[in-house]
């Protein structure tokens, strides 16, 4: 009742309902009948029997724990929460690794030369293709990986991204370079974009999409090639970090340019796929280049000699 509960607001709720399946086994082998049974000795044996070495990890799955029990109090099922475990402390927060061009470039060379194998035929293709929507749009992996044909309208030259997080669809639309990457993409692999539109937009077999996890790991199989730069305290690249590059590099050209980042972050964080843009906010790394643009920002508009 729960995650039914949880879903019918929007929420996908699929890790947090694999975690409370794997805590219902865990007190069915123990024997536990009842709501009463449940003693706070058993949550943290329960949590403890699933290491979780960061501390936002743990904190996740203690916090979902910690809200069933919640939910189940207001249902009057259970007259205590039994989760008293503490949060564990997050020390220090991931600095993502963000992508320049002349990087990115790199990545979709590397990508372009992967070989074909048997069961991935034009993966070059493929993958350079998925790589340049993921830096170019700030894309989720997931979203990459459902496109269909169809979803790409080659007229308004925009891609259809369809039941992402919360259950939302929105358009996203693309520059003339990106739209003709895209069609080029078509036309090697021999896809009909106006006949064949409820195709996997990338898969080896013709059957279904290819998985976010292949796309990660061919990622993580690329990225010893290139020879990136890793500052101290930075974090190795993760895949996810190519739509961290795209929003911070976003916000960068628009202080070159003269926009007013306050008014248009709404603009990105709609772009993005973000309830709002307090959630856009945790994607904007501040880097040198973006403090000395909002430094000429500043002085642009201070009195002359520097003085505000």
């Amino acid at each position: 009742m729960f995650v039914r509960y949880k879903q019918s607001l929007n929420c996908k709720y699929r890790t947090e309902n694999a975690a409370l399946r794997l805590l219902d086994a865990y007190l069915a082998d123990r024997g536990v009948a009842s709501w009463e049974d449940i003693e706070p000795s058993l949550i943290d044996a329960f949590l403890a029997s699933r290491p979780r070495h960061r501390p936002r990890s743990y904190n996740h799955l203690r916090g979902v724990i910690y809200r069933f029990f919640q939910w189940a109090k207001v249902q009057e099922l259970t007259r205590s929460n039994p989760v008293q475990a503490p949060l564990r402390r997050v020390i220090s927060h991931r600095i993502p690794f963000l992508f320049d061009l002349p990087m990115a470039s790199r990545l979709l060379q590397a990508a372009k030369s992967l070989p074909d194998r048997p069961k991935g035929p034009r993966r070059g293709i493929t993958y350079e293709t998925i790589f340049a929507l993921l830096y170019g749009l700030g894309l989720r992996v997931g979203e990459v990986a459902r496109l269909h044909v169809g979803d790409f309208d080659t007229v308004r030259d925009t891609l259809f991204i369809r039941d992402t997080k919360f259950s939302k669809s929105r358009l996203v639309p693309m520059g003339p370079k990106l739209a003709d990457r895209l069609r080029r993409y078509f036309t090697e692999i021999g896809i009909a974009a106006a006949s064949d539109n409820a195709l996997p937009m990338f898969s080896f077999t013709r059957r279904g999409c290819v998985h976010e996890g292949t796309i990660s790991q061919t990622f993580h199989h690329l990225v010893p090639q290139l020879g990136l730069p890793l500052c101290a305290g930075m974090s190795p690249p993760r895949l996810h970090d190519l739509r961290h590059s795209f929003a911070v590099a976003t916000l960068t050209r628009w202080y070159r340019e003269g926009i007013d980042p306050n008014r248009r972050l709404i603009h990105l964080s709609t772009f993005l796929g973000h309830v709002s843009p307090v959630t856009t906010a945790v994607y904007l790394t501040i880097t040198e280049e973006l403090l000395r643009q909002a430094s000429l920002r500043f002085h642009a508009f201070a009195l002359p000699g520097g003085k505000p």
